[in-house]
């Protein structure tokens, strides 16, 4: 429908989460009609992106250097580390203020739909991690608490028990948000909450 190029572009742009044809085209057209001084400015944020931006190899977050600068920091816990699936979940957690251990990041979770995620995400990098550093003494699992992060947080505490029985494996509390109603609570959240009170 559109010109060969235009189509490409629509068609990589979709790719992304959550981007349908829609988006995707006014994406493209809101490129074309800013002038090619966006594009060249996007272009080079991308090359920038491909050229510069690697995997930590302790951590697995990507940065710009490696070891990246939460794991080269020396003011940071050694004995307590928190796996979580993604990137933005370091941010997240960093913002609070409240975590000063590292991170593993997972970049991803364990899916029954897709046989390749066992492979793709970096659990045999964890294990290691688990029976190498003699510092580790607390693994934190923060993972979302859907299906996907439930299935894999189990297989975690399971392999990482046997391969180092000596480190404890907790996960993040969960229960009622402040200024929320008991009423309205689903029963899941409400028996977190019952089992996590303090």
């Amino acid at each position: 429908m559109y010109s060969q190029s235009i189509d490409k572009l629509i068609a990589e742009l979709k790719k992304l989460p959550s981007v349908g044809q829609h988006t995707a085209e006014r994406y493209v057209f809101h490129y074309l009609t800013r002038g090619k001084r966006e594009v060249a400015d996007l272009i080079l944020s991308l090359n920038g992106l491909i050229n510069n931006v690697k995997s930590c190899e302790v951590c697995w977050d990507f940065t710009d250097t490696s070891p990246c600068r939460i794991c080269s920091d020396p003011k940071r816990d050694q004995s307590v580390l928190c796996v979580v699936a993604d990137s933005q979940s370091v941010v997240a957690l960093q913002k609070t203020g409240a975590f000063i251990g590292r991170y593993h990041v997972l970049r991803g979770v364990l899916d029954g739909s897709d046989p390749e995620s066992f492979r793709r995400i970096k659990l045999k990098e964890l294990f290691n991690r688990s029976v190498k550093d003699k510092n580790l003494k607390e693994i934190i699992l923060a993972l979302n608490p859907d299906l996907s992060g439930e299935t894999t947080m189990l297989y975690l505490e399971k392999e990482l028990r046997t391969k180092n029985p000596t480190i404890k494996i907790v996960r993040l509390a969960r229960g009622l948000p402040s200024g929320s109603d008991l009423q309205y609570a689903d029963e899941i959240t409400l028996e977190s909450a019952l089992k996590n009170r303090r």
